[in-house]
């Protein structure tokens, strides 16, 4: 598996900015429209269950679950980049995830910030 199964992140080509800062070098922000987020919950499969209780006697990583959660989490920031602009905005700042269990059936992440215009300085 290469090293874009382990990763996330934006592309250099988005239109709306996400930054885990509170601000951006050479932007100034014109209007806070708010906060956003983007949610998905994502249920346990048995396999990779049994798989990480077995790979958690020996030890090391749990690829098939750090895969599934990558995952998982680029679809909570997709469902961000997609809240923020349908609002109107072009950036995202304080971006943050959370992450946690949902009812013992699977894991919820959340993905967060404050909507924001910004413009060029």
């Amino acid at each position: 598996m290469g090293i874009e199964e382990y990763g996330g992140g934006q592309g250099p080509q988005s239109d709306v900015l996400v930054v885990t800062t509170n601000d951006i070098p050479g932007h100034r922000v014109e209007q806070v429209i708010g906060e956003v987020f983007g949610l998905t919950v994502r249920s346990r499969h048995i396999g990779s269950q049994i798989g990480a209780g077995l790979k958690s006697m020996i030890g090391g990583e749990l690829k098939g679950l750090t895969k599934t959660l990558v995952e998982t989490r680029n679809q909570a920031m997709d469902r961000l980049v997609e809240q923020a602009r349908a609002r109107g905005a072009n950036g995202v700042l304080a971006f943050r995830f959370d992450v946690t269990d949902a009812q013992d059936v699977g894991t919820e992440v959340c993905a967060y910030g404050t909507a924001v215009v910004l413009a060029r300085e």
